[in-house]
């Protein structure tokens, strides 16, 4: 009886605090997201639009800006530098401007001083995957000195101690950040192997023919080595390429960096193409792009106030931890954006 009276007394407690209620009430929070979000033109400038990245940047990006009501666009310097400046100036000089300004940068320095005429025209610039000399209002992507420790463990694991311990580098150039990033994480964890020793580094610049030449003659010079590291998947396709010309797929564990798709890492790392893959989350690289827009749009603060950087979660991954969800397919991203 006793909690019989407990229950109802609670009950009734309860109905009185919501009488009290006004009988209107409304959340204000949605009018408020409305009123920031509702029109925002958003625009994406990669280095191309012919990749997994910025394929699947944009499918993400494309279903969350028209979910808030914005506008979402793209242009597609298809690897000119040149091409890339010119988007980004007529971007500032447009009529609507957009309201946000998504980077991927060709190197540290190319985009910074277009980049800062656009923040000063009110425009909020985000670095994605590339870092910049330049005071982003965000920067979205990997910690590429890290990635690089990450490879270099991958390779060191991959030849073993028996090995010749002989490596190859293929890197991307000697402008972009990521290549040289990479690099230095590279030679932060070899110092603590000195037995490894890395016996040849040509650049790629950033393509697959390259690759593929430059890691012949490598195998060619070197026909002990036991690992090479390329420094992105779309180009370590010719490194792959190089290697099995050589007849050498057992003897050489190769290690790549890439976003994660089905077809360009997963795959590939269960036929046995890639040894290991240092995997960014793009899924979550993204939805951390919409989240910082989110609040950029919504927080009255000026461009060039804060400079955050949101680091994705990285991982090596091999055929021993390759799991059914370790990468996202671009086709299915592209159809449930519609």
């Amino acid at each position: 009886m006793k909690l019989m009276k407990t229950f109802f007394a609670a009950a009734a407690l309860t109905a009185a605090t919501f009488a009290a209620l006004p009988a209107h009430a409304q959340d204000p929070g949605p009018a408020a997201y409305a009123e920031a979000l509702k029109g925002k033109r958003i625009l994406l400038v990669p280095m191309a639009m012919g990749f997994d990245l910025a394929q699947g940047w944009a499918a993400i990006m494309k279903r969350e800006v028209g979910a808030f009501g914005g506008v979402f666009e793209t242009r597609d310097p298809n690897w000119s530098v040149e091409a890339g400046a010119q988007a980004i100036t007529e971007a500032i000089s447009s009529d609507p401007k957009p309201d946000v300004l998504i980077v991927m940068s060709p190197d540290l320095n190319s985009y910074s001083k277009l980049m800062k005429r656009a923040q000063e025209a009110g425009i909020y610039v985000l670095l994605i995957d590339n870092p910049a000399n330049f005071k982003a209002d965000a920067y979205i992507g990997s910690d590429w000195t890290q990635l690089g420790r990450l490879e270099a463990e991958a390779v060191v694991a991959g030849c073993g101690a028996d090995s010749s311990k002989q490596i190859g580098l293929v890197q991307g150039d000697q402008v972009n950040a990521t290549s040289l990033f990479q690099y230095a994480g590279i030679m932060d964890v070899l110092a603590k192997h000195p037995d490894f020793e890395v016996v040849a580094k040509p650049d790629s610049n950033w393509d697959a023919t390259t690759s593929r030449n430059v890691t012949t003659t490598m195998l060619q010079q070197h026909p002990d080595i036991c690992g090479i590291i390329d420094f992105w998947d779309g180009d370590a396709t010719g490194a792959a390429a190089a290697i099995r010309d050589a007849g050498k797929q057992d003897q050489v564990f190769l290690v790549t960096t890439g976003g994660g798709e089905k077809t360009a890492d997963c795959d590939k790392i269960e036929d046995g193409t890639y040894g290991a893959v240092v995997m960014t989350e793009l899924k979550q690289e993204t939805y951390n792009m919409v989240t910082i827009i989110k609040y950029l749009l919504q927080s009255g603060q000026a461009p060039g106030t804060s400079s955050p950087y949101l680091y994705t979660l990285l991982k090596a991954t091999t055929k021993d931890n390759l799991r059914p969800d370790s990468c996202w397919d671009l086709k299915a991203l592209q159809a449930d954006a519609g």
